[in-house]
């Protein structure tokens, strides 16, 4: 961020340092959410056919659609607390990455993840993705 930042000495209304870094975050921001609402177009919302033929596929692994809800769910167990952790916190960065973030809950070595996306109300092709790699980072554990 400092090498965006250019000193005025003679400023008379204002500290010109921090509109400078207004602007720059700003123009971040706006250019960020940009590329973020491109990404996400009613296109990853999946139909009906697609939703269950989705859970279909998923429901060998142990993922199950929630009553009364678009979602899915699965619970995972593992050896101790140490393990839960580290798959939620490898879960975490792609979550990040997607800006797409489970629903979980965690008590010692079991985490209960839900997944839906609430811009659509709904499952996504972002679910499913996550749904894969969740299980895949089990699969590769084991």
């Amino acid at each position: 961020m400092r090498l965006f930042i250019k000193r005025y000495n003679n400023c008379k209304f204002f500290n010109n340092n921090s509109i400078r870094i207004h602007f720059i975050s700003k123009r971040f921001f706006n250019s960020s959410i940009t590329k973020l609402m491109a990404s996400r177009s009613q296109d990853d919302k999946l139909n009906v056919n697609e939703r269950n033929e989705a859970i279909k596929e998923l429901g060998v692994n142990g993922w199950s659609s929630v009553d009364g809800r678009d979602a899915i769910k699965k619970e995972f167990k593992f050896r101790d607390f140490n393990e839960a952790f580290g798959f939620m916190s490898r879960v975490a960065l792609l979550a990040e990455k997607m800006d797409h973030h489970p629903e979980w809950f965690n008590v010692y070595n079991r985490i209960d993840v839900t997944l839906a996306t609430h811009e659509f109300s709904g499952i996504s092709r972002r679910d499913i993705k996550m749904a894969n790699f969740m299980d895949k980072i089990v699969k590769d554990k084991s």
